[in-house]
């Protein structure tokens, strides 16, 4: 029996529409037709125009919509506009002063090039373009469906009014959501391009109300403005060249990943892309430092010759190819790492959550006045540095010291002065502070010269070794520790036969594992670091990677998650009670330690408490 959505689909075929003959489509009809690869929804629209602005050299972009734009979308620049005898032109098909030929397009350097934005537009809406071109003596306008300018009044740049969008198509107007949801869309076309230029300021109004101005600032500022403060507070700066190719941007701390990706920005030469590869090349800096499924939030902007990368790869221009892209997710990668790598001394301090479940402080004397305390929003550690660490570029550090310097301020002006000063600390003191307790055998803490400092010390502990594996193992092989007394146990034929196959490879990491039978293996040696742990356990897991993986997944692919295995095996348990020297070389380790903010699983490893925070929570000085 033939399906019944088979019927229909061979119902819907016009009948003999096989035997029509083969001619041109009207224009109307192509311009519908292109406009689907264009215009979805009134955020393609506002893209496309917003783009055409920038191109034009606008400083000042003014957005208005009504109903989320179906309604009415108005754009005001003022660029340089359109002389008059292009007016008509602009409203054509493949119509563009960008490039004129195959090595132009190979090197187009604007956002926009393929000519196809305003027509496609036109098509499926009422447009009404009014343009005045730098130095004509008037403006003039020209409605779609006209070929012949009229004069206006405008100042100077171009306006363009799009009105009923989609009113000409019904039936791709009954695709289009609600009013709040199409705005939203506008508003995030709006987020990416105001990213890609914080040199030009944008205002936005709907339905007659301003629902955001972002003025002309820096790309740190604007990038905050955009992201939010909480992104700006735990954020990386990113910044580094090779030698055509460049980098720049904020990364947000592994502690405040989220839980979805609508925080991650690429650019390219300027244009908001979506890539694979780049997505990839960043997912892979973060591996060890990121909590199950958490996205990491980011902006980022590359820069490199227009040459190397296509970007006529799509109508809607947000996919490219890369001409070399093995060498591009090799530098953004290297480029992202080296930001999160940095140690306990040089890192942003974890950001505690107030919204996880942590008590609430009355506060001001009122039963009813309840809120999260203040101790959760912890002081950047790099308040602590008397000045930046060798090698780091100058702009970091003063980035850097501008958001730790706000942030310690703020605190400053909120908290009353305490009643008194505890001692100070010896002149030696280290980012970590030094170690005054053990808290159940689990937590470590710490006194600094902030205040309080709280360790997980399992945590911590394993970064240490799972960063101490990756270096040995890039000297080919990690240090072995001969076992007194080998550990015989029982095992499974394949794990045996993984046992033979693969000796070299377990050599490299350190073990040495022979077969006593067909079902049983002896652990004869294991990683020095590792002396103390359970070799049967370890033993078996390694053999299990080993034989999912096989060696060359293992110890390249496969290698971290591995070491991580490892480092979990051999890092100090709760309940293991420490003295405070033996804290105090932990926190020690952890300040020469890349990545120590966060476990191998992405669990932050420490937090700071403000002693000025401290007393607020205990009312001192009121």
């Amino acid at each position: 029996m033939i399906p019944e959505v088979y019927n229909f689909a061979m119902n819907a075929v016009p009948e003999g529409a096989g035997a029509r003959p083969i001619r041109l489509l009207p224009d109307t009809l192509i311009s519908q037709i292109a406009a689907g690869e264009v215009v979805e929804r009134p955020a393609s629209v506002l893209k496309e125009l917003l783009e055409n602005a920038l191109d034009a050299g606008a400083t000042a972009i003014d957005i208005r919509l009504d109903a989320g734009g179906v309604k009415r979308l108005r754009i005001a620049d003022d660029g340089h506009g359109i002389p008059r005898d292009e007016l008509a032109p602009a409203l054509t098909r493949h119509a563009t002063s960008k490039i004129a030929s195959l090595e132009e397009l190979e090197n187009v350097a604007s956002l926009g090039f393929r000519g196809e934005a305003l027509a496609s537009i036109a098509s499926v809406a009422d447009l009404t373009l009014t343009s005045r071109a730098r130095g004509a003596p008037h403006a003039f306008a020209l409605a779609g469906g006209h070929r012949d300018p009229a004069r206006a009044a405008l100042a100077a740049g171009t306006v363009i009014e799009v009105a009923e969008l989609f009113g000409q198509v019904p039936a791709r107007r009954k695709f289009l959501k609600s009013e709040a949801t199409e705005f939203a869309h506008c508003g995030e076309a709006l987020r990416r391009i105001a990213l890609s230029r914080p040199e030009v300021s944008f205002t936005l109004a709907h339905n007659g109300r301003v629902a955001q101005h972002l003025k002309a600032e820096t790309l740190e500022a604007r990038i905050t403005h955009v992201l939010g403060e909480e992104f700006a507070r735990g954020a990386r700066m990113v910044e580094a060249q090779a030698g055509p190719i460049g980098i720049i941007g904020m990364i947000g701390d592994p502690a405040q990943a989220r839980a979805s990706r609508d925080a991650q920005y690429f650019f390219v030469n300027g244009r908001f892309v979506r890539d694979k590869v780049l997505q990839h090349a960043v997912r892979a800096a973060y591996a060890d430092v990121l909590h199950g499924d958490r996205q990491p939030a980011y902006a980022l902007f590359i820069t490199l010759p227009p040459a190397g990368v296509d970007v006529n790869v799509h109508p809607a221009k947000t996919e490219v190819r890369f001409r070399e892209s093995q060498g591009i997710h090799q530098f953004v990668m290297r480029a992202v790492s080296a930001a999160l790598s940095a140690s306990a001394a040089d890192a942003p301090v974890p950001m505690a959550n107030a919204a996880s479940g942590a008590p609430a402080a009355i506060v001001d004397g009122g039963a009813d006045a309840v809120r999260p305390p203040a101790m959760f929003t912890p002081t950047p550690m790099s308040l602590f540095r008397a000045a930046p660490p060798a090698g780091q570029p100058q702009s970091q550090a003063a980035y850097f010291a501008m958001f730790s310097a706000a942030g310690a301020t703020s605190r400053a002006m909120e908290a009353p002065a305490p009643s008194y000063l505890p001692a100070p600390l010896p002149e030696g003191d280290m980012p970590l502070g030094h170690a005054v307790a053990q808290l159940h055998g689990i937590y470590i803490l710490a006194q600094n010269r902030a205040g309080l400092v709280v360790v997980d010390m399992h945590a911590a502990h394993e970064r240490i070794l799972y960063e101490t594996f990756k270096k040995d193992l890039e000297g080919e092989r990690i240090a072995a520790q001969p076992l007194l007394i080998p550990v015989a146990f029982n095992a499974e034929r394949i794990e045996v036969a993984t046992a033979g196959d693969y000796a070299d490879a377990l050599d490299r990491l350190g073990f040495e594992i022979t077969p006593l039978s067909e079902t049983s293996l002896a652990v004869r040696s294991v990683p020095a670091l590792l002396a103390d742990t359970d070799a049967k356990a370890l033993a078996r897991d390694v053999l299990k990677e080993l034989q999912e993986f096989g060696s060359g997944e293992v110890l390249t692919r496969h290698r971290d998650e591995l070491l991580s295995t490892m480092a979990c095996h051999a890092a100090v348990r709760a309940n293991r009670r420490l003295s405070l020297a033996e804290m105090d070389a932990l926190l020690r380790q952890m300040e020469e330690t890349e990545k120590s903010g966060q476990c191998n699983h992405g669990r932050p490893t420490w937090y700071q408490f403000a002693l000025a925070d401290l007393d607020r929570l205990f009312l001192r000085g009121r």
